[in-house]
């Protein structure tokens, strides 16, 4: 990944707009104290918060109300539909089509391809594939609607580029008028959600890693050893790799992580097939209460809203983003496939014994190969929480807390206890809950349902609400009614169901914090 694309992740990965010096920060200090909160990052010079929005023609018949005008001068109106904010990005490093087509694709390859077995166990080989093509059917759309808006608010405003962040405020504040009293409260809602959504994800870093040494430690060596005692011994590992400050220090690791994670998904497809997969002893369509499960673990393993503005923003030709046959596309059918291939063949293969990570069914205690990868892709997402890690204490540290301590002399010192702070807390709920694939079902659904799905079909209804005749607005909203419908009811009966699965599974005397592991609870035919 290139240093550039690092150096962004901060602050369009993270959705808040960057601020680089002192005296940028403290006129953002400033801006807030004196009135609404206006994202800079979309803040023309000539910004007039009134012009935010536009209104219905006042020439217009009273009788017409087919048609939505924009009171806007005709010399305004051609100025906009002139400014074309791809010709006006500066970038050091643009990339080609096909590297951002990798960006996307190691963005979207992780422990959630390898959570997918265990997904389909909980909806059967069936429901599970025409599932995981439905729901990466729906993220695409939704993504191509965020990038639409984007553009069109990019426009109006005259500027090259929106965060997310700042795509939420702009589209809500030209949007109907109960929209724009919450436009100033969108960025918070938004870094909320990420905030959230990549605590959690290190919380499933914290756990595949743990759980993988683990289970080599006890499988291979016989070690007689906690997963609560393997978190202990990398703990101070974390904390010191998410003291470093700067991206590109990070950027020789991630390229050898990346490496690595492409031959451990090699090995483990060869122990998939090292044995015919067979339909015996599965089932085409799972129970109805895991259906939830599977939708939160098959959208955290999809979803990729987190980058896709940064990469899109960094492309050299950006307009092939999108398209029938662009990047977005072409990388989306490819993880659709492979997401689909490694469920299908790895519940084919390992049945209802498929457990949280496919690595956890390797054979180990009998094939150093096995080991071997299981090591390899620990190292790999040892080095991932670095940078998801980053995301977080960027939106945290640079939006709220930094920007209040400008003067103190002891600033730097309290980033690290920031930085300190936020890694405890992932380790404090991994330590909670071993669970991998509960936790990626639960933050899958609580989070990405709203990034990925209800927001950006918010942010669309919002930014063209007074730019479409009337029936293709009610068209619009239909739609977007329906988007964010299954994207609410996906929050609310996902977060609901892992959070009961969680409760259950560690209220009981067999709690694997209690007991020191939780591969026996795996199989509850072994318990009492």
């Amino acid at each position: 990944m290139p240093k550039n694309i690092l150096a962004e992740m901060g602050s369009q990965v993270g959705l808040t707009p960057a601020r680089q010096n002192k005296k940028e920060a403290e006129e953002w200090v400033k801006r807030n104290q004196t009135g609404p909160m206006i994202n800079p990052s979309f803040e023309p010079d000539d910004f007039v918060p009134h012009s935010l929005s536009p209104v219905k023609d006042e020439k217009k018949k009273p009788g017409d109300k087919s048609i939505f005008l924009v009171n806007m001068k005709e010399k305004d109106l051609q100025e906009v539909e002139e400014y074309e904010p791809y010709d006006n990005r500066v970038v050091d490093h643009p990339t080609t089509n096909t590297e951002t087509l990798l960006h996307l694709l190691k963005g979207s390859l992780g422990t959630g391809i390898l959570a997918m077995p265990r997904a389909f166990s909980h909806a059967g080989y069936v429901v599970g594939g025409i599932g995981t093509v439905i729901i990466g059917v729906l993220c695409t759309y939704c993504i191509h609607i965020l990038l639409d808006s984007c553009y069109a608010l990019c426009k109006r405003r005259k500027v090259p580029s929106l965060t997310y962040t700042a795509a939420a405020e702009a589209a809500l504040s030209e949007g109907p008028d109960w929209c724009k009293a919450c436009a100033p409260y969108a960025a918070l809602i938004v870094n909320v959600f990420l905030l959230i959504y990549q605590i959690g994800t290190c919380c499933v870093y914290v756990v595949f890693v743990s759980e993988n040494i683990h289970f080599v430690l006890v499988k291979r060596f016989n070690v007689e050893i906690t997963v609560f005692q393997v978190m202990l011994c990398i703990l101070l590992p974390l904390i010191l790799i998410n003291w470093v400050r700067d991206l590109k220090y990070l950027a020789p690791f991630s390229a050898v992580a990346n490496v690595v994670t492409i031959v451990g998904f090699g090995i483990i497809l060869y122990y998939i097939f090292r044995e015919t997969p067979t339909l015996e002893g599965k089932e085409p369509v799972g129970r109805l209460a895991d259906f939830p499960l599977f939708f939160g673990t098959v959208l955290f393993a999809l979803e990729a809203i987190g980058v896709i503005l940064p990469l899109e923003n960094e492309m050299k030709t950006p307009k092939s983003f999108v398209g029938k046959f662009g990047v977005l596309n072409r990388a989306m059918i490819s993880i659709i496939i492979l997401y689909v291939g490694m469920g299908l063949f790895g519940y084919l293969r390992y049945g209802e014994e498929s457990m949280g990570s496919i690595t956890l069914n390797l054979p180990s205690e009998t094939e150093t190969l096995a080991s071997v990868v299981q090591c390899l892709l620990a190292f790999a997402i040892f080095i991932t929480h670095g940078l998801a890690c980053y995301v977080a204490i960027d939106i945290l540290w640079n939006e709220y807390i930094g920007v209040r301590l400008l003067n103190s002399k002891f600033r730097v010192v309290w980033e690290y206890i920031v930085r300190t702070i936020i890694v405890l807390i992932t380790f404090g709920l991994a330590a909670a809950v071993p669970e991998l694939d509960l936790f990626i079902s639960l933050f899958g659904a609580l989070c990405l349902s709203a990034l990925g799905l209800a927001f950006p079909a918010f942010i669309q209804s919002c930014t063209y609400w007074y730019y479409v005749s009337r029936s293709e607005r009610i068209r619009m909203i239909i739609k977007n009614i329906i988007v964010v419908l299954f994207g609410v009811l996906g929050l609310i009966v996902g977060t609901w169901t892992s959070l009961q699965s969680i409760i259950q599974k560690f209220s009981g005397p067999h709690n694997p914090i209690v007991n020191g592991t939780h591969f026996t609870m795996l199989n509850e035919t072994t318990l009492p």
